[in-house]
């Protein structure tokens, strides 16, 4: 059987230290500290050329990003509550309204409204 060997050293700390209810412990290893440089974060549609992704284009350049952001956010939520009221009205599981909410979001970005 090999050593293990850690490309960046782990720091210890005692338990013990910590209060007495826990006296009498051994040391255990903390995480090192994780870099999150260099990672990228993609958001977005990648399909921008549904059928109503002009008209959403043009009010995003009319209105501004930040309020055409809040004002399809407002969307969204409203939509999502009328799916949940619909969920709840015949009864459905949440799983069910999950995979619905799932599926508006699949059909608004090839429809463009996420363009």
């Amino acid at each position: 059987m090999s050593a293990l060997t850690l490309s960046t050293p782990m720091r210890t700390q005692s338990l013990s230290s910590r209060s007495t209810a826990t006296a009498g412990l051994v040391k255990c290893p903390l995480r090192a500290p994780i870099s999150r440089k260099g990672m990228a974060v993609y958001a977005g549609n990648a399909n921008t050329n549904g059928i109503f992704a002009p008209v959403v284009r043009a009010a995003r350049t009319v209105i501004g990003q930040k309020p055409f952001n809040q004002l399809r956010g407002k969307g969204i939520g409203l939509h999502s509550q009328v799916i949940g009221k619909f969920c709840e009205g015949i009864g459905a599981e949440a799983k069910t309204k999950q995979r619905l909410i799932r599926t508006a979001k699949k059909n608004g970005e090839e429809l463009g409204f996420l363009a």
